[in-house]
């Protein structure tokens, strides 16, 4: 009997070894193809999104705020937004001016920087709703990155790797930070990135422009096996260009109210009389 038990703990070695010893470029590989194969699976579900962006001065002070409510729902290509409910509030003549539905009230600067920045986090043609450019996953992405392998910890109960990532050649300006990656399925568990080198000082002199603090993270949620949403997302930071925008940008997301889409999905945009 102890032999036997012996026998198979010696044919288990290698399994453990070779899950052990991959690299960051290894893991980072498998998560490419794992987001590769569930492009396709995402298509099946819609859920709802809760965004929030406000711009506010360099001394705190609240200039704009939006809120908004979408039902996002799955498309041939990709995903559709529809928008349920949108309110906020902004500074005008030192009083605050709230609004509720469209359409949105045009206040200058503040409100192109809120609107702006509240479309651009939706990309139809990704299949999860977020802007490609966000997440550095994908084979494509990966090409011009390099990964470190930091270390192993046990999120929600599920092992996970976690991967320092930053650009291969030093001198370019892309995303760097660390991503968690579940070990059982490739998928990421949540990513946190900022710029990897500040901009160089030729933009900031003659063009006025700065983006201290530019980075975001985001939380993923697993819906099924080797089916993750990402479920959260979160960036603050400051935004100096041509020498009169001067603003500190805050910007959160949740998704929920995941479904799986069938042909008796019915989806409701507002109440009929």
């Amino acid at each position: 009997m102890q032999l036997a038990f012996l026998a198979i703990l010696l044919l288990s070695l290698p399994c453990i070894s070779s899950a052990a010893d991959l690299s960051a470029a290894e893991i980072m590989q498998r998560v490419a193809a794992s987001q590769d194969r569930a492009q396709n699976e995402r298509l099946n579900y819609l859920y709802d999104q809760h965004v929030k962006v406000s711009t506010r001065h360099p001394n705190g002070k609240l200039a704009r705020e939006e809120i908004a409510d979408y039902t996002v729902i799955p498309t041939a290509k990709g995903a559709d937004r529809k928008q349920t409910a949108i309110q906020g509030r902004y500074l005008r003549k030192g009083a605050y001016q709230e609004f509720s539905g469209d359409p949105v009230p045009d206040s200058g600067l503040d409100a192109g920087l809120v609107g702006g920045f509240r479309e651009s986090l939706f990309d139809k043609d990704s299949k999860d709703g977020l802007d490609k450019d966000f997440f550095p996953l994908t084979t494509d992405q990966q090409k011009d990155l390099r990964f470190d392998l930091a270390g192993e910890e046990l999120i929600a109960g599920r092992k996970a790797y976690r991967i320092h990532f930053a650009p291969k050649d030093s001198h370019d300006i892309d995303w760097a930070g660390e991503a968690l990656i579940d070990e059982e399925e490739f998928q990421p568990v949540s990513v946190y990135t900022r710029l990897s080198r500040r901009l160089p000082f030729a933009v900031r002199a003659l063009l006025g422009t700065d983006l201290p603090g530019l980075g975001f993270s985001v939380r993923y949620r697993r819906l099924d096996k080797d089916i993750w949403f990402p479920e959260s997302f979160g960036s603050e930071f400051r935004l100096k260009a041509v020498f009169f925008v001067n603003r500190i940008i805050t910007i959160s997301l949740e998704n929920k109210n995941f479904k799986h889409a069938t042909a008796e999905s019915q989806i409701v945009y507002q109440t009929q009389p």
